[in-house]
């Protein structure tokens, strides 16, 4: 099926086939400081507010080779942006809300965007960063109360119409490590997002119509930008748009929404499990979710208890599409997460990119083909094609991912490969530790990464977040140490456990590691931190 020029071109199909259909829906929350009474919208209302703002933003001048940077959160003020920019093929750079200045003002300057339109509340946050670019003027507007007349970009748009190869959007690595990469996403990039997950099937199969997405993930996330919102787009579904992940909240919005999809992260699975019984976790009318990094101790349990599929799956924001374990029988049991398939083609290979024997680890990397390797991949890394050529160094895109392929083709995720810890010559998959003793009942939330050993080169560290009412001391660390060490090779039991009140988190709330300590500081030598490693023995 032939895609069209651009997601504009995709939506207005949309609005002038099923002008009728929901398109975006905000459940009801009193303590909301907008629509507190919840709205739904239909495609046809939402046309109304995208045509009238593609109309200032024209009259102002804004065309092909210009950026607009959003910072509307989980808004449907942003759809009414986002549509109207793209249709005068406009690129947006989706902000982070958690950005402070230092991070923002990078962001504002790599993008070199043309204009901000934000929420009030951060207008003066955006004007000073404004004012400490060095770069041609960045105009802020309030983007719920639009002026009548925009300011002018500082240069002319270029000529020509959107395409399929017209910037759409300009997404943000997370960043652990260094400063954050921005991916040049065009059209195709987006239409085939959402193409490949209107097309998946098996657990995943959707209905045109009728599904109801509820996907926590922030829009400048390329799992619900990209896949989630094109998909609705292209199949004439809603989006629910909660304004970020709450325990305590899901259940009632899930229900109330009538979501029939879901898409979580790791950290979701453990933190409903952990919530008390309700009714309401029975009245839902969800049919599967999809989403990375549930623990396979969780994942039956989480599946009896709801009542539905977690269905794991596989991408990141330079590949466009995903790999999923949507076919039964499921592999619940481990980490699977799919074979590969035409269109997304894998191998595994060691550190010298030669392909490994079937369930062996190495390092995960993929393609379109042979034949078109990057298509409906990222369009490079903004100003550093260094990066990008690194990145696809002898035809195939180098993910950072371990993984092993089973003989029957089938891809098991280990960890990403700076979070391998290597022990006396073992290489230890921190994702491995943390997947035990987030089943542990003391547990909320933890980190598990490598420390300095002068004897074996590394050492275990878990960093736990403890469940409340529980006390962190001495005799929890014993006993989650007792726990993994019944479980896990002895090598691989944490050598130190740090009981910490939190753990810094992305705004997709993936763990940090990088941010838990200070740079150059030893984690062996924060204050209470316990010595587990006598403990550890054959």
């Amino acid at each position: 099926m032939s895609l069209p020029a651009s997601v504009h071109e995709a939506f207005a199909a949309t609005v002038k086939a099923h002008p009728g259909h929901a398109f975006l829906c905000l459940a009801a929350r009193a303590d909301r400081d907008f629509w507190p009474q919840g709205v739904e919208l239909t495609f046809a209302e939402v046309s109304v507010h995208v045509e009238a703002m593609k109309a200032l933003y024209k009259a102002a001048g804004y065309g092909l080779g210009h950026r607009v940077a959003l910072l509307l959160e989980m808004r449907p003020e942003f759809f009414f942006h986002y549509l109207a920019l793209n249709a005068l093929g406009v690129g947006i750079v989706p902000v982070n809300p958690d950005y402070r200045h230092d991070e923002l003002l990078y962001q504002m300057q790599h993008s070199e965007a043309d204009l901000a339109v934000v929420l009030p509340g951060r207008i003066a946050d955006l004007e000073r960063v404004a004012a400490d670019r060095p770069q041609k003027p960045l105009p802020v507007v309030n983007g719920l109360a639009m002026p009548a007349k925009l300011p002018k970009p500082a240069t002319p748009p270029n000529e020509g119409l959107p395409g399929q190869q017209t910037e759409a959007g300009l997404l943000y690595t997370s960043g652990t490590t260094g400063r954050p990469k921005g991916c040049v996403l065009t059209n195709h990039y987006f239409l085939n997002a959402g193409a490949w997950y209107r097309d998946i099937g098996g657990v995943m199969s959707l209905r045109p119509g009728e599904e109801r997405f509820y996907n926590p993930l922030p829009l400048f996330h390329m799992n619900h930008l990209a896949i989630t919102v094109t998909c609705a787009i292209l199949t004439g579904n809603c989006l629910i748009l909660p304004e970020r992940f709450s325990p305590t909240r899901w259940w009632p919005e899930v229900v109330q929404t009538r979501a029939t999809v879901i898409h979580y992260l790791g950290v979701v699975p453990p933190l409903l499990l952990n919530q008390p019984q309700s009714e309401l976790e029975r009245q839902h009318c969800v049919r599967f979710g999809l989403g990375a990094g549930v623990e396979p101790l969780l994942h039956k349990p989480f599946e009896d208890r709801f009542g539905f599929p977690l269905v794991e799956v596989w991408g990141m924001t330079e590949t466009g599409r995903i790999l999923a374990d949507n076919f039964e029988p499921r592999r619940i049991d481990t980490r699977a997460f799919g074979k590969p398939v035409a269109g997304l083609e894998a191998k595994v290979v060691d550190a010298d990119d030669m392909e490994v024997p079937r369930g062996q680890e190495g390092q995960l990397l993929v393609r379109h083909s042979a034949a078109d390797p990057r298509r409906g991949f990222y369009g490079g890394y903004l100003k550093n094609p260094e990066a990008t050529e690194e990145a696809w160094k002898g035809g195939w895109f180098h993910t950072g991912d371990a993984v092993r392929m089973g003989d029957d083709g089938m891809l098991y995720f280990i960890d990403r490969m700076k979070n391998i810890i290597r022990r006396a010559g073992e290489n230890i998959a921190a994702a491995e530790i943390e997947a035990v003793l987030q089943a542990h009942d003391a547990v909320a939330q933890v980190a598990v990464l490598a420390v300095p050993d002068e004897i074996r080169e590394e050492e275990v560290l878990a960093c736990i977040v403890a469940m409340p009412g529980t006390n962190a001391d001495a005799a929890l660390a014993e006993a989650l140490f007792a726990w993994c060490n019944e479980r896990l090779a002895y090598f691989k039991a944490p050598g130190w456990l740090l009981f910490v009140d939190a753990l810094p988190t992305t705004g997709t709330q993936k763990v940090q590691k990088a941010q838990i300590f200070r740079p150059g500081e030893d984690p062996r030598q924060r204050p209470g931190i316990i010595d587990l490693r006598a403990r550890k023995k054959r």
